[in-house]
């Protein structure tokens, strides 16, 4: 009953804002009266109730540390003096940092103006800060302390002493702590998989890509033309195979610096914004699943082939790379499923990861053919021809339609259409990876299985793999979220966050800024920006999976939550889009910024995470406190 009620009245005091401040501000002057120009020290003192404490002016981030300003129009200048701060780690963010409990005086050195007109006169010091105990913290404050002194010329100068253990701050320093919002504060580090991810991925599908219909029935013909030449020795056999792999890492990486120019620096970001080119990408995954799935066939023009190969046939080392050349085109129908997502997805991050990642692939697709001229014999242990590459082909294709489905999705979301909600999406990938299952089991007929072809259990596993994989997507006809996944499916109708359990989460607005800064003000809390895009998959992820985790989850309920699109096509997204890339020097998706009702900087955080902890201490450094029933 008890532990009932002090939860009830703890939650009404958060409600009618009557929660109440641990630190308590007084602003003492030494001298009673003093002479223009003259110095007065001045003792700004908090005392701090049991158990809290605030920090330092010199303390490192995340938490907030103490500024002080001071506003009188008889003031030139000031200087800021403090003892010194505890260092100790800090169990709200499990970092070291300075702080004071129980009791702090900092001096403030004032010197008045000479021309400071006689009389009295008020000084007004106003300390922003932050308080803290072993298991909350509070939003940063500003509480105003005044005393007055009388201005007169025939005021007795006194000298300013300085205790020893006292050591200066400078009122710049100070201020430089609580910037307007236009001036970016430090960016909390974000886990990205990075270049070397990129690369192990690129080679991996590169390795895939030999196991299709265009590439496989080529490796045995290729390998026996190096090595079986009638002219030249093995050494030589092996210095064709190295030339006609050059060619094909030629092709790609020529893919990957074409489509590097195209996109440009700038560009791709917008580039994987464009709804037009999210749509063009799916119309072409569609042909490319369609013709794997045998309804028609994609062949390059049959007088280009003839002329490549007639160049191939002239000898020499030129030759050899232009058939490695003519190999790839001639494969291209096979292999550009693959190389699609990965070339889109490698243009859309910023450097040369286009580049690399096309080099990756080929140096992966080339390989074997290097391995095998270098050891012919392994040339007998290869699987024989057959069924299994045209299954192979017929599973690619569903695979293929998948993806395209995802850009499709994209583009739907950034023009706002609606015309493939969650619902449906979900429902056309449940049939599109139901269907290999049954193609691979027998029970739907298309070319590469024949009625009376044994079901061995390796194609067995495969069928009942993709069937779990589609079942496991049907929770999410009901509002379940589905993981990681979640970064790929459209968004859920409403525009709120899910809890782990599908309950409705905490409500985020939408493109409605100035009404958060607004509503912040009038509910006392801070405002948590989440720049974000139709076409983010980071940002649906960290949506779906990290905002709902119980760690995160409570830590937002002092915040008014809103969110910025940048990357559709009407006027708002673009007037979000600037203000990312002016006030925060970013263009980046996700990015988080925490703000006060003023808009001052409080903290940020640029990209997506999948480390909890940081992600809940970029939020404790707003300040913000823990539920009432975690803290009795």
């Amino acid at each position: 009953m008890f532990r009932f009620t002090a939860v009830s009245l703890l939650a009404l005091g958060s409600l009618f804002g009557a929660v109440k401040d641990p630190v308590h501000w007084t602003l003492t002057l030494d001298a009673k009266s003093a002479a223009p120009g003259a110095h007065v020290l001045g003792r700004l003192s908090a005392q701090i109730d049991p158990g809290w404490h605030l920090y330092s002016l010199t303390t490192p981030k995340p938490p907030i540390a103490t500024t002080i300003v001071l506003d009188n129009p008889a003031v030139a200048g000031f200087k800021i003096y403090q003892p010194r701060p505890v260092v100790k780690l800090d169990p709200n963010f499990n970092v070291n940092t300075e702080t004071f409990a129980d009791a702090v005086t900092f001096l403030l050195d004032i010197e008045l103006k000479k021309d400071a007109p006689a009389g009295a006169t008020e000084l007004t010091a106003t300390p922003r800060y932050q308080s803290c105990n072993d298991n909350e913290c509070r939003p940063p404050r500003r509480q105003p302390a005044s005393a007055t002194t009388t201005i007169d010329p025939a005021a007795k100068a006194e000298a300013i002493s300085i205790p020893a253990g006292y050591t200066e701050f400078r009122p710049a320093a100070a201020a430089a702590a609580s910037t307007p919002a236009t001036t970016p504060a430090p960016v909390s580090p974000a886990q990205s998989s990075g270049l070397g991810l990129l690369l192990v991925t690129a080679f991996g599908a590169g390795l895939a890509a030999i196991f299709t219909p265009c590439v496989f029935p080529m490796i045995p013909f290729t390998v026996s033309y190096f090595v079986n030449r009638q002219s030249g020795n093995r050494r030589d056999g092996v210095t064709q195979a190295i030339v006609f792999c050059v060619g094909i890492i030629v092709f790609f990486t020529g893919l990957g610096v074409l489509a590097k120019a195209i996109a440009g620096p700038i560009g791709v970001v917008k580039l994987g914004n464009s709804p037009w080119v999210n749509g063009f990408i799916g119309a072409v995954f569609i042909i490319f699943g369609l013709s794997l799935l045998g309804a028609f066939e994609l062949t390059l023009p049959s007088g280009l082939l003839t002329r490549l190969n007639q160049a191939s046939e002239g000898g020499g080392y030129a030759g050899t790379l232009i058939m490695g050349l003519t190999f790839t085109l001639t494969a291209f129908a096979c292999i550009g499923p693959i190389v699609g997502p990965l070339l889109v997805a490698s243009v859309q991050t910023s450097g040369l990861e286009p580049v690399f990642g096309m080099a990756a692939f080929a140096t992966g697709l080339a390989a074997p053919f290097f391995l095998l001229a270098l050891f012919p014999s392994y040339l007998q242990k290869l699987p024989k021809s057959g069924g299994w590459l045209m299954r192979v082909k017929v599973v690619l294709g569903f695979i293929v339609l998948a993806i395209s489905l995802k850009y499709l999705s994209t583009a739907d979301q950034i023009l706002q259409t609606n015309l493939i909600s969650r619902e449906l999406f979900i429902a056309a990938w449940v049939v599109l990876f139901a269907l290999p299952g049954l193609y691979l089991i027998g029970y739907l007929r298309l070319e590469g299985i024949q009625p009376d072809d044994r079901l061995g259990v390796g194609r067995m596993l495969t069928g009942v793999l993709f069937l779990i994989f589609s079942i496991s997507l049907l929770p999410g006809l009901f509002g379940a979220t589905l993981g990681d996944l979640e970064g790929i499916i459209p968004v859920q109708a409403r525009n709120v966050a899910f809890g782990s359990k599908g309950e409705a989460g905490p409500v985020w607005l939408k493109d409605q800024y100035r009404e958060a800064l607004a509503k912040a003000r009038q509910e006392n809390k801070l405002v948590l920006i989440n720049f974000t895009g139709n076409a983010c998959t980071n940002c649906h992820w960290m949506k779906a999976n990290m905002f709902p985790r119980p760690e995160i989850a409570p830590l937002l309920s002092n915040f008014v939550l809103v969110d910025l699109y940048t990357d559709g096509t009407d006027a708002v997204s673009e007037q979000n889009a600037k203000m990312e890339e002016e006030r925060y020097k970013t263009v980046s998706l996700p990015y988080y910024v925490i703000l006060d009702p003023d808009e001052h900087v409080i903290a940020q955080f640029g990209g997506s995470t999948r480390n909890v902890q940081e992600f809940a201490n970029f939020l404790k450094s707003g300040g913000n406190s823990k539920i009432a029933s975690q803290n009795l």
